[in-house]
């Protein structure tokens, strides 16, 4: 059994003496006081009460349309400080910094009370300050983005610019994507519209894919695109028949490629140099042109989907030859893990140049589909391609490039993906031709 402890005197000790005193004391045992004369102490109240009825502020008016609450800050309120005096209502920024000025002064102390404001630094200032001229990260918007495509201050990787382009004209537009696997595009196309020497109208396309295992993939499709563009720009104007005008572009790409290894470096020569395949096709006068080295692809789409589709190239690849040579069927060729080691390519180590190339004339509108494996590998036959292909292609066919680059991206992005479309229209009656 234990005895209950008595409760504390409420003083504690004694006002006069400071002798401990005990519950129920109504004098000090030491000095007699008479503690009931002593005043009560102070009571421990931090917060003071607050009268009623609150005369609360009205709240700002809400927009119906919008999905956030509306706010007070504290600056929106009148009060006092500790000590009693008015706080001061200085305006809550809710948008972004502003610019900085271009010498900012000092600030000068306010000389009510002492107090002064200084704004938050802006890194942008000491970068501008520092002649810093290089491209602002996209993804912290404060670091700088160094020669390897990263930034210095969070390390991110920045989005190349060939990682996604897109190109439209009136008469052919073009879609090239990294896809989802590869770490850059080595893909790349060239498209333009020119005319014939009769004024008719004349629009092209090519499109290169980069040998992955070959030395500076990417520079040898940006390469041999701009150089059988260029090609084309200046043979059709003159008069050069569409078919040889392609030949003779081909030929200007593979030299450009070719030109590449003479710049590789000393500690590179024991590699493969550069190399690519390339596909491209023009419309003018009626024909339809195609081009090719490689397993890039040409298809034939017509307008009426009841129309039978084509595919108007053959692969320069191994499952190509082992259909040709009757080894095999198309099925069996293209299951094989050799399937798409390629047999012709651009570059300086290629066996020899064998340019492809191939004229039609189709007796019904469509759209001529020029693409790179990226896509066919989700779309392989030509009834495969059609069904892809929007039913508008030829009316919007940058819509249409971008609806295939999606297809293929939606069946796994395995390989960079670029396609071009060209529509063709049939010529009426007495026009130009070729």
């Amino acid at each position: 059994m234990s005895l209950k402890p008595k409760p504390p005197h409420p003083l504690g000790t004694c006002p006069e003496c400071a002798e401990p005193l005990e519950s129920g004391d109504r004098f000090c045992g030491a000095c007699g006081y008479d503690l009931s004369a002593a005043p009560e102490p102070a009571a421990d109240r931090p917060t003071v009460p607050i009268s009623l009825p609150v005369d609360w502020p009205e709240p700002p008016p809400r927009d119906p349309n919008s999905l956030t609450t509306a706010t007070q800050h504290p600056g929106d309120l009148p009060g006092t400080d500790s000590g009693g005096r008015d706080l001061p209502t200085v305006p809550v920024r809710t948008d972004g910094l502003p610019e900085p000025a271009a010498a900012a002064a000092p600030a000068e102390p306010d000389a009510t009370d002492g107090d002064f404001t200084l704004a938050a630094p802006d890194p942008r200032a000491a970068l501008r300050a520092e002649g810093d001229d290089r491209k602002v990260c996209v993804a912290c918007r404060t670091g700088r983005v160094d020669r390897d495509g990263y930034c210095e201050h969070c390390g991110h990787a920045q989005p190349r610019e060939r990682d996604h382009m897109e190109q439209e004209l009136p008469t052919v537009a073009a879609v090239s994507d990294r896809g989802l696997r590869h770490h850059r595009n080595e893909d790349a196309f060239a498209v333009s519209s020119t005319a014939l020497p009769d004024g008719s109208p004349a629009a092209l396309a090519i499109v290169c894919d980069g040998v992955s295992s070959a030395t500076r993939p990417d520079e040898a499709s940006s390469a041999a695109a701009s150089a059988a563009g260029a090609s084309l720009l200046a043979a059709l104007p003159r008069g050069t028949h569409p078919q040889q005008a392609m030949h003779e572009a081909i030929v200007a790409a593979a030299e450009a490629v070719n030109s590449l290894a003479e710049e590789t470096a000393k500690d590179r020569e024991h590699q493969n140099a550069p190399a690519c395949t390339i596909v491209g096709s023009i419309v003018a006068g009626g024909l339809l042109v195609v081009g090719w080295v490689g397993d890039s692809r040409a298809y034939w789409v017509p307008d009426d989907r009841t129309s039978p589709p084509a595919r108007l190239t053959e692969d320069d690849s191994w499952a190509a030859q082992m259909v040709a040579a009757g080894l095999m069927n198309e099925a069996e060729a293209y299951a094989d893990e050799r399937a798409h080691a390629i047999t012709g390519w651009l570059g300086a180590d290629a066996y020899e140049l064998e340019p492809h190339t191939a004229s039609f004339k189709p007796d019904r509108p469509g759209v001529v589909v020029v693409c790179t494996d990226g896509l066919w590998n989700y779309a392989e036959g030509a009834e495969d391609m059609a069904r892809v292909v929007p039913p508008d292609a030829a009316g919007r066919p940058l819509h249409g490039a971008q609806v295939l680059v999606g297809h293929a991206l939606d069946g796994g992005g395995h390989d960079n993906v670029t396609v071009a479309l060209l529509p063709f229209a049939v010529p009426s009656p007495g026009a130009g031709s070729a």
